[in-house]
């Protein structure tokens, strides 16, 4: 999966991805391989990127909006 991590300011992240776990409104959620179709509202919190290798890297966020389609991950950061 490709995700893509925007704020505001700069491009935080944009690479190949296996797991993506997200603050969402009513708790974490996590993204995986073939999800199907999803927008979303994030609240504070960390998001957590397990990339191709199998490395963890951790984003803190103030909230935002997440959408997931064909394998693309878009996440609007504050």
């Amino acid at each position: 999966m490709k995700l893509e991590i925007i704020t505001p300011a700069s491009t935080l992240f944009t690479g190949e991805v296996s797991l993506v776990q997200l603050p969402g409104i009513d708790g974490l959620f996590e993204i995986l391989k073939s999800h199907a179709p999803l927008v979303s509202a994030l609240k504070e919190g960390r998001v957590k990127v397990v990339d191709s290798q199998n490395q963890e890297q951790f984003f803190d966020i103030r909230g935002g909006v997440v959408e997931v389609s064909n394998d693309k991950i878009l996440l609007l950061a504050e």
